[in-house]
């Protein structure tokens, strides 16, 4: 038995965050790629190459955007509930600034068309974000309401 497993089953907090972040990922991942899927295969035909390049970095950009948010989720299980909050936060002001960086980068690329890759993003964003929340609270997380 690893050093890490034996920590999640002393932190039942780990357990939980787990749990979660498991029916998240599942969540995620049956829903966003087909919708990134149609939207590449929609802006290929309305924008030819251009579009689908685009529409191409939009979705993976998006896709590594939520599952990072995951993947940190994943990480810091066995934290600390306090620490586990600080890490999603950092976590979401980098994945914010590394965005905006790959977007200001991509922002004189001729070869993508930005409607199509801003588009997919905000689809893959919005429909991994729908998914995760239904997934969340479809969850069985034990709760203490204290009397």
């Amino acid at each position: 038995m690893s050093e890490t497993e034996t920590h999640e089953q002393e932190n039942p907090h780990a357990k939980v965050v787990l749990q979660a972040a498991r029916a998240m990922t599942k969540a995620s991942l049956l829903v966003t790629p087909p919708a990134v899927l149609v939207c590449i295969a929609l802006f290929s035909i309305l924008n030819g190459l251009p579009g689908f390049l685009g529409s191409l970095v939009g979705g993976v950009l998006a896709l590594l955007a939520s599952l990072s948010t995951l993947g940190l989720m994943k990480f810091s299980a066995g934290q600390d509930p306090m620490f586990v909050m600080v890490i999603a936060l950092g976590g979401y002001v980098v994945k914010v600034v590394l965005l905006f960086g790959a977007l200001t980068l991509l922002k004189g690329v001729t070869a993508l068309h930005p409607m199509s890759l801003g588009i997919t993003m905000i689809v893959a964003i919005m429909l991994a974000a729908a998914a995760e929340f239904a997934a969340f609270r479809k969850t069985k997380i034990p709760t203490i309401i204290p009397s």
